[in-house]
């Protein structure tokens, strides 16, 4: 029997090797052109399908790598929940770090007071003397120059005293009296420095005398005798446990009056002068006490 050309054709695959290409089955062996045509046709859409996919794949591969070198590169400061750039286990600002140390409120105690330390003979304990007291061989105030004359210092506090002043130290039991003489042209002071173990024996001391409570002056040693039985200007004071007091006159005898504004005021720069020294050495031990 026989089967024309060979037997059935096999289907023609674009796409398979060796696969069969369709002709016409006419015998003038012309190709089928147009079976040709649409075979090409169908290729052609096949590679551009192929090649809008690929290159979508190749899109998404980029952005995926991308993305991961991304992350490598901040890896350590991701994965420590750091803001990039900022090291591992710091904070920003206002961030939720660690707070700053705190300190409990503290304050200096307040200072000694140096009255406390000319108040009574216990803390008063620093050296004391005609030359503590008055140093030097003379004392400038505002610019008036008065020279030292003669000091003394006695327990005996009533032998350098006058008036009513010796019964008033002795009531109170004072300790001691420490006297200096200072000069300007003809007139002359005397400062009497009298102690007690208290402020308050100091006080009363001040309260009991009167006008006629003055210290003795002092002279010699080129000082001629003054406030020997002409008037002269008195002043007396306390402060801590010392009682202080001033005569002032005229080393020529003559009796002060009123006008005489510069024997005032002589007495006066020597009573603030000796306040000041007072002053001056519960300073020093205030001081020293705080050091220690």
């Amino acid at each position: 029997m026989s089967y024309g050309q060979g037997g059935p054709q096999s289907q023609w695959d674009p796409w398979k090797p060796n696969s069969q290409q369709p002709w016409n089955s006419g015998d003038d062996g012309t190709p089928d052109w147009a079976a040709l045509a649409e075979a090409s046709e169908t290729r052609t859409k096949r590679r551009k399908v192929l090649f809008v996919v690929g290159g979508a794949l190749a899109a998404v591969a980029v952005g995926t790598a991308v993305a991961l070198a991304v992350v490598s590169a901040n890896g350590d400061d991701q994965a420590s929940g750091s803001p990039t750039g900022v090291p591992a286990g710091a904070s920003l600002p206002g961030g939720s770090g660690s707070a700053a140390p705190s300190f409990e409120p503290t304050s200096a105690p307040p200072p000694l007071d140096p009255k406390d330390f000319i108040s009574s003979a216990g803390k008063d304990t620093a050296p004391l003397g005609a030359g503590t007291l008055f140093p030097g061989t003379q004392l400038t105030v505002g610019g008036t120059v008065y020279k030292k004359g003669p000091t003394a210092d006695t327990k005996n506090c009533a032998t350098g005293a006058g008036g009513t002043l010796p019964k008033a130290l002795t009531a109170n039991n004072c300790t001691r009296l420490i006297r200096a003489t200072y000069i300007k042209g003809d007139i002359a002071v005397t400062v009497g420095v009298a102690l007690f173990d208290t402020e308050a024996r100091a006080t009363k001391t001040k309260a009991g005398t009167d006008d006629r409570s003055i210290v003795r002056s002092l002279f010699g040693k080129g000082v001629k005798p003054f406030c020997d039985g002409a008037f002269c200007r008195s002043t007396r004071n306390a402060y801590g446990r010392y009682a202080y007091f001033t005569i002032a006159g005229f080393t020529d005898g003559k009796n002060v009056t009123d006008k005489d504004t510069k024997v005032f005021r002589a007495g006066d720069d020597l009573a603030e002068f000796t306040f000041r020294q007072i002053h001056r050495r519960g300073e020093a031990q205030a001081s020293a006490a705080a050091d220690r």
